[in-house]
């Protein structure tokens, strides 16, 4: 093997633990951020239906027990799981239980977003992300709807996938114990 050969080998072993290295370091640096139970609810913004539409973040809801459900107008599941929602706003919001909904349609969709809270009567927390993808990165969806539990103490307590019966016993049962959890 000549003295070149040599040097290319060495260079391209280099080069491969370099790469190896970096890969491993965006692994692991996803790792310690992913978005699940236990770790803290990330902040966003997102855009009221109000006129004039207001920016409203997550910090407004600090110290609050909130369910975080992010949805479209398009989405079967989403629309399925709304009736449920909006039962649970109505015993338990008086209660302290903040419901923050954000749709993530496509830009220019509020008149559907709009005609969406209409048809279901809905009175809690409507916001759409006119980027779509702010809050989808930040917290990682994978599928609509997607919904987060986060306690008083913004930690995020239970994420799922999917339509949910919300007034069921068992959700009403944790949404119940977390409201009794005290503040911070």
């Amino acid at each position: 093997m000549t003295a070149r050969n040599q040097y290319a080998l060495i260079g391209g072993a280099v080069a491969l633990v370099i790469a190896l290295l970096f890969a491993g370091t965006k692994l692991l640096g996803n790792q310690l951020f992913m978005v699940e139970p236990g770790t803290k609810a990330p902040n966003f913004e997102a855009v009221s239906l109000d006129t004039p539409p207001r920016i409203k973040s997550l910090d407004e809801y600090r110290g609050q027990v909130v369910l975080l459900n992010i949805w479209a107008t398009w989405c079967e599941p989403c629309r399925v799981e709304m009736p449920s929602m909006e039962a649970l706003h109505k015993s338990l919001g008086s209660k302290g239980l903040k419901i923050v909904a954000v749709s993530v349609d496509e830009p220019g969709f509020e008149k559907e977003i709009r005609d969406f809270v209409r048809q279901y009567a809905l009175t809690f927390q409507i916001l759409y992300d006119p980027d779509r993808n702010g809050i989808r990165k930040r917290y990682q969806v994978t599928g609509y709807p997607e919904t987060f539990v986060i306690g008083r103490d913004g930690v995020i307590r239970r994420k799922l996938i999917g339509a949910v019966d919300w007034n069921s016993k068992g959700n009403r049962a944790l949404i119940e114990h977390l409201l009794a959890e005290p503040a911070d």
